[in-house]
């Protein structure tokens, strides 16, 4: 991750200079510690808000104030503004603010119904995985396994920076999206390339070459 600015025309900006007007705005947070307060966000809303300080409504949300608390607990130099950075810069649209509250707008482990309204889905997704999953995907497809949702990936190269986490050379699967849905199996977007589904059967699944 790099840095992250405030453009006085243009908010929070990720990068050397303001993307839009190329201004050199002050650095609000480094990139050390952008990595370190954007996991820690993340885990905490998604894993461990009780461990964190703070609780989680039925739909995800906590009030922003709580999470800043929280933050500033576990870093001494963290702030609002270092929060509120994070929070509207992320890359892959993981948190979303509304007003006084906040979330994690995919990835729980904890028990939350994020309500999501229907949104447009690509008839293919995609799905990054170690090689040796695949045996037991292929059997009985796509599981949560840990977390609430299995996680599908808007591109190719998405899928495996996603897979690449879990081995170097990961596995990439399509995923007949328009299949699914007319089969009455929901998904959802979350995110900026991220999409939910409570599960996919193997029939949905086609292994990529390469």
């Amino acid at each position: 991750m790099t840095e992250i600015r405030e453009c006085d025309a243009h908010g929070y900006v990720a990068g050397d200079s303001c993307p839009v007007c190329l201004a050199d705005s002050p650095v609000v947070l480094g990139s050390d510690r952008r990595v370190r307060l954007s996991k820690f966000l993340s885990g905490a809303l998604r894993h461990f808000p009780d461990d964190a300080g703070f609780e989680l409504d039925d739909q995800g949300w906590t009030p922003y104030d709580e999470l800043v608390d929280a933050a500033v607990a576990k870093y001494d130099w963290a702030r609002s503004e270092h929060v509120a950075a994070v929070i509207a810069t992320d890359p892959k649209g993981r948190f979303e603010r509304d007003g006084d509250r906040v979330r994690a707008a995919y990835g729980h482990s904890v028990d939350v119904d994020l309500d999501a309204e229907a949104t447009p889905v690509p008839d293919e997704l995609y799905h990054g995985t170690a090689p040796e999953n695949m045996a037991s995907i292929r059997e009985d497809g796509l599981q949560p396994m840990g977390r609430q949702k299995v996680h599908l990936s808007g591109s190719v190269a998405e899928a495996r920076s996603v897979g690449s986490r879990h081995a170097a050379d990961p596995a990439v699967l399509a995923i007949d999206a328009a299949t699914m849905q007319a089969d009455g199996l929901r998904v959802v977007k979350r995110g900026r390339e991220t999409y939910t589904t409570d599960r996919v059967p193997p029939k949905y699944l086609q292994e990529l070459d390469g």
